[in-house]
């Protein structure tokens, strides 16, 4: 497991994650650890619009019944 040194953490930053981590019952260095691999999990926004991208849609509804649908929301 490798070790992260992280300089220029703003205080209130700080202050805010000692509390989440204190409300969950683990060390700040645990609760750290856990975000940052949520984080590296999630993929990133050029990520999702490349798969949306490549998904296929041919059997999804066509631009008029979304509208129609959009419309009747509205009503």
């Amino acid at each position: 497991m490798q070790t992260l040194y992280i300089r220029n953490v703003p205080e209130e930053t700080v202050d805010v994650l000692k509390r989440r981590a204190a409300d969950e019952g683990v060390s700040l260095t645990t609760y750290v650890a856990s975000e940052l691999t949520k984080l590296a999990h999630r993929p990133t926004n050029a990520e999702v619009v490349d798969r949306l991208k490549r998904h296929d849609r041919a059997e999804g509804p066509g631009t008029t019944t979304i509208l129609e649908a959009v419309a009747d929301g509205r009503r």
